[in-house]
């Protein structure tokens, strides 16, 4: 746990008593603080308590006598669509209102740290696609080149529930834009941005919004070294933003699919290479070709993403290029589950939006495609130019109908859930396809989560293999 520094004998208030918040109401205390806290759910509540939490009625005013902070869960909206009832009642009180992410960044370092010979160092990801992969690569680098280091924020452990850090260490955070946006202290080393397409554009009142969420890692943290991919124009913009000229190497531009030429330090990947520039010449390629963990041209850009942030720190090209290879990809994000028959079977429930669905769709050919859920705002017309790959797509779920509409002429069925569609892709697949999961749709029709989702695929898969 890191306790949180300068909140002794002082009252704060949390919101949110998932595991965010439970883990930083435990780190409040370790620092000194009274803490008073609120859950929406009864059931939630009644647990905290039972646990020692002191548990108040934050929509009451007499609740705020003496209050000096509001530390909000991530999942609790702040601004749009518009802020919870508490989180307006401290912005009307002008109680500060902050998150777990601000906290770890104002309390990680330490007195400890002048004993240390090498200070510790913290690399947070954001973007939309792909951050979890990037953050969980560059972890496994890290210990695979003997790097002390720890992974956490929105993967994996609650900011707050790490260990206090030791000489030499590397803390590998992804940051969401729910996190990132509310808050107050934001100083990695080096930030990585990743990519950025639509969505939660509900909660960030819009595109313009959902990208300022994202550049505030940027522009307010004030990292030594950014990691920016360029291939969208909101990347071009952030790196423009960051880089005083085309000398200055503080920017490691990447991308996939196109040569970067003119950048002080750039990694790119181009027909399953990578390739590292810097200040015109070349300083290591990687074949990516052959690494079963990183398949495909989205991946292809993790693997730029986590080279470059791994260079930032130190770490030499071949011994990134090693780590590679032993990297067994994440769950849920172009997972081989199996491969029965001459059949690939691929889980990338992860795949929730329609960029992220293309990605793992440019990644395969022969592919028996498992799609639906609960559909996004602006449907799935974008994935056209990518269905030739398609022999046959199979329709889950609440937008089951809605996809079948948009996706023209590809043979489709409407199965509704994914015992059918695994059962029925299994029976018609060929030797060397790809029946592929990549729902391009949240999952809350029919699961928790989108895990559950994959879980289930995963379960049906193995399924098979015993038939």
């Amino acid at each position: 746990m890191i306790p949180v520094e300068g909140v002794e004998d002082q009252t704060i208030a949390v919101l949110g008593l998932g595991r965010s918040g439970r883990a930083t109401a435990a780190a409040l205390a370790a620092g000194g603080a009274h803490v008073i806290a609120w859950d929406d759910g009864n059931d939630t509540r009644e647990a905290a308590a039972a646990d020692g939490l002191t548990i108040v009625d934050l929509t009451r005013d007499e609740a705020w006598h003496g209050v000096t902070a509001l530390i909000a869960s991530p999942g609790i909206p702040h601004l749009y669509p518009r802020p919870h009832p508490v989180i307006a009642h401290a912005y009307a009180l002008g109680v500060p209102v902050d998150n777990d992410i601000g906290l770890f960044f104002r309390s990680y370092a330490t007195p400890d740290w002048d004993g240390f010979d090498r200070a510790p160092r913290v690399i947070a990801v954001t973007g939309s696609n792909g951050k979890s992969t990037t953050t969980a690569l560059i972890h496994h680098i890290l210990q695979e080149c003997g790097r002390p280091t720890q992974m956490g924020g929105n993967i994996g452990t609650g900011v707050l529930s790490l260990e206090p850090a030791v000489d030499g260490e590397v803390v590998v955070l992804e940051l969401s834009s729910y996190q990132t946006d509310l808050a107050r202290a934001l100083t990695p080393d080096v930030a990585v941005f990743t990519n950025l397409s639509p969505d939660h554009l509900d909660r960030h009142g819009g595109p313009g919004g959902y990208f300022a969420a994202k550049r505030r890692l940027f522009a307010e943290g004030g990292p030594d070294r950014a990691v920016i991919g360029v291939d969208e124009p909101e990347g071009l913009f952030l790196a423009g933003q960051m880089q005083m000229g085309p000398t200055d190497d503080r920017v490691i531009r990447i991308s996939s699919g196109q040569k970067l030429d003119g950048a002080a330090w750039s990694v790119f990947a181009r027909k399953g290479f990578l390739a590292e520039y810097r200040k015109g010449r070349q300083a290591g390629s990687v074949d990516l070709r052959q690494i079963a963990g990183l398949p495909g041209a989205h991946n292809h850009q993790n693997a730029c993403a986590a080279y470059a942030a791994c260079r930032a720190v130190g770490l030499a090209p071949r011994q990134i290029e090693a780590a590679f290879h032993s990297f067994a990809g994440l769950p849920h994000r172009s997972q081989l589950v199996a491969q029965i028959g001459g059949v690939r079977y691929v889980n990338d429930s992860k795949a929730t939006n329609v960029d992220a669905a293309a990605k793992a769709l440019q990644a395969f050919d022969g592919i028996r495609w498992i799609a639906g859920g609960l559909g996004k705002d602006g449907g799935i017309g974008a994935l056209l130019p990518h269905l030739d790959r398609v022999a046959k797509a199979y329709l889950i779920g609440h937008s089951a109908r809605d996809f079948a509409l948009e996706i023209g002429q590809t043979p489709h069925e409407i199965v509704e859930t994914m015992d059918r569609a695994v059962a029925l892709a299994a029976s018609e697949a060929q030797p060397g396809e790809t029946v592929l999961l990549a729902p391009a749709a949240a999952s809350f029709d029919q699961y928790p989560n989108f895990e559950k989702r994959g879980e289930h695929f995963t379960a049906l898969v193995h399924a098979l293999k015993t038939e």
